[in-house]
């Protein structure tokens, strides 16, 4: 039974209920990160008057499928989480004018996939989803991830890479700089720009103390 009368927020218990259910072992994409992107999604939608009917859905569902991260599929994992999405909307009658340009934002979403992003909500879904990976939350993904994965904090003879050459498969501190200072550059709405430099002056704030705490100096 379509039910185009239920505004888009009142889709979010379902929303939320369905995503649980998909959730993998994997602590950088658990229900707090989904949650963080839906908040982060609403005011990005607010700020640069996007459609919320598109926006909501597509911060809710952009992680269906979980690919792990060392997957060769993981290029792959937005457009399967994309599929499966209109799948899920389908079933519970979700309006059916606003699939193809949440398909489309899923798809976008993803840092891997390179996809352009074509609309307003794309962006949108696409800041939201890269702003946590900046700032305190950011910051402890990153450490978390790189501990689960058996990373060292940083080389303790090069802490921040002065005389050797990046690597963030074996030092988590790398990756703040292989990849986390540059999605700042990447932020598509100027909300979202906002924010990201927010988030990575706090991260940079961090990096400086632990260059002090170390005996090195941060760049």
């Amino acid at each position: 039974m379509i039910k185009e009368h239920l505004k888009p927020l009142d889709w979010q218990p379902q929303f939320k209920q369905f995503v649980i259910k998909q959730m993998t072992a994997d602590p950088a994409h658990d229900i707090a990160h989904i949650q963080r992107v839906v908040a982060s999604g609403i005011t990005l939608c607010k700020e640069e008057q996007a459609e919320l009917a598109v926006v909501l859905p597509a911060c809710w569902l952009h992680d269906c499928v979980n690919v792990d991260k060392k997957s060769p599929l993981r290029d792959q994992g937005s457009r399967l989480s994309a599929d499966r999405a209109i799948e899920y909307l389908v079933e519970i009658g979700y309006p059916a004018q606003y699939y193809d340009a949440i398909h489309h934002a899923i798809c976008a979403h993803s840092f891997s996939a390179n996809i352009a992003t074509t609309t307003i909500e794309a962006e949108v879904v696409q800041d939201a989803d890269r702003l946590d990976a900046l700032g305190a939350i950011g910051l402890s993904r990153c450490l978390m991830l790189g501990a689960s994965w058996g990373s060292q904090l940083y080389d303790p003879l090069d802490p921040f890479a002065q005389s050797r050459a990046l690597d963030d498969k074996n030092f988590c501190i790398d990756h703040f700089y292989v990849k986390l200072k540059g999605l700042v550059n990447t932020m598509k709405t100027e909300a979202g720009q906002a924010q990201a430099q927010q988030r990575w002056d706090f991260m940079q704030g961090y990096l400086e103390q632990l260059g002090i705490e170390t005996g090195t100096k941060a760049p």
